[in-house]
């Protein structure tokens, strides 16, 4: 059965994040599809500005975690930022936690966990501006390329792109972690 992988985003994601994980996950003949607040495409940010829109499949009003395998997070500034201010979104987060599913989020895309409530006594990093918003809300921080705690990926920035992908996919293949918890 072909695994089926969530990327929730919006406008505003940073574009490599986002398109560098997804090619790699359907090249291991993944389902991947976009997840967004609205129907319609969403405009990446790349190298300071604008960049190339990307066709969203599912609206959150109607997907559901328990239709997916995994759930990907990329970062950006604006992205995050938007999202964790939507309950629908964050629903949607808890629900891959609660279900014992991977999640991997990588650059400022770790601020929707925290307010998802996720990432109380977990081992992860992230860009190092939100370091401290991640050890405030109960993370174990570390300055590592990839992180790897039962089942949920995290990665500093674009330059992790190649740890977090191959992590990302050990993890979708491995599938449920029962020590998987929010």
């Amino acid at each position: 059965m072909k695994k089926r992988i969530a990327i929730l985003a919006t406008d505003g994601f940073e574009e490599s994040e986002l398109k560098s994980p997804k090619e790699a996950m359907e090249k291991e003949g993944f389902n991947v599809e976009i997840i967004s607040e609205k129907e319609g495409t969403i405009k990446g940010w790349a190298d300071g500005n604008w960049s190339n829109e990307y066709n969203v499949d599912q609206t959150l009003d109607s997907a559901s975690a328990t239709d997916f395998n995994a759930l990907v997070l990329p970062g950006g500034v604006i992205n995050p930022d938007k999202l964790r201010r939507n309950d629908k979104a964050l629903k949607f987060v808890q629900h891959f936690f609660e279900q014992k599913k991977p999640v991997a989020a990588i650059c400022h895309g770790p601020q929707i966990l925290i307010s998802a409530n996720v990432v109380k006594g977990r081992k992860m990093t992230s860009f190092s501006s939100i370091k401290d918003d991640l050890i405030n809300a109960g993370a174990n921080w570390v300055d590592e390329e990839v992180v790897v705690d039962e089942g949920f990926v995290t990665s500093r920035n674009p330059d992790d792109l190649p740890a977090f992908n191959s992590k990302l996919i050990e993890e979708v293949k491995e599938g449920k972690h029962e020590l998987q918890h929010a």
